[in-house]
């Protein structure tokens, strides 16, 4: 196996399932921080902040982390609006998200309005999401406002079945406003391009998950190697129908050699 020298890493199927540990995958870690090999956990989630994550990492599958280690779609979505050169000074925000999108825009480039007079519609998953905010984004992008989203995920596996996603909500304004958003998390390269930054750009690294359709082509489509790891949302026989097959597939951590 090829040596990598930065591991981009997804969260939930790939090191977790919910609050369900995956024995293989803290192996898996201990073996990159045994090797002092550099990683970051990427993830599509905005809901949670860094710290949450890391708290969560550390004490429900006794990976410690610190928020230093995580990257999420709200992070991304905050660095890419802070350097966008389209608006100059602060940035004035219609918000649409939880916890861990508020955090991510608490910086001194951006404003948050509560009305239609904004610079950026910012959306991730919004669980107290309702026709008011759906009717002032509507307004803000029909004045002129970006549209930026954090994901398009539709649906988001739980206990109970597919949970609507942010992507579902995405959708109603696209519909609303007739403006198509620009998607910063994966497999799109905003997430990717802030992620490798993080790792201070690594000269041979690897993407590492478990769903094809949003950790591999994040790999695929940003140059990176992958590694699918059948712990979660993708099959052998979905993967084996693409054009474009993974650098690497295993079934489990333990199938992986740390070089």
């Amino acid at each position: 196996m090829a040596q990598y020298d930065a591991y981009l890493i997804d969260l939930d199927g790939t090191i977790y399932h919910g609050k369900n540990p995956i024995p293989e995958a803290k192996r898996f870690i201990d073996r990159l921080k045994d090797a002092k090999v550099p990683y970051l956990f990427v993830t599509n989630n905005s809901t949670k902040t860094a710290a949450a994550f890391a708290d969560d990492l550390t004490k429900l599958h006794n990976i410690e982390t610190t928020p230093e280690q995580v990257y999420t779609s709200a992070m991304a979505t905050a660095d890419y609006v802070a350097n966008d050169d389209a608006v100059k000074g602060v940035k004035t925000i219609y918000l649409i998200g939880e916890a861990g999108l508020k955090e991510a825009f608490n910086r001194p480039e951006f404003k948050l309005v509560d009305d239609a007079h904004a610079d950026y519609v910012v959306m991730g998953l919004d669980r107290e999401f309702n026709y008011q905010k759906l009717m002032t984004a509507t307004f803000a992008i029909q004045k002129g406002a970006k549209f930026i989203a954090t994901n398009a995920d539709t649906n988001l596996p739980s206990e109970k079945g597919m949970l609507p996603g942010a992507g579902s909500l995405v959708a109603a304004l696209q519909t609303a406003s007739g403006v198509q958003p620009t998607i910063i998390a994966k497999p799109e390269a905003p997430i990717m391009q802030g992620a490798l930054k993080r790792l201070d750009n690594p000269e041979k690294p690897i993407m590492v998950g478990d769903n094809y359709q949003t950790d591999i082509l994040a790999g695929i489509q940003n140059g990176l190697s992958t590694l699918l790891v059948y712990t979660g949302v993708s099959t052998k026989k979905q993967v084996a129908e693409k054009d474009v097959q993974p650098t690497h597939e295993i079934d489990n951590f333990d199938q992986w050699e740390v070089k």
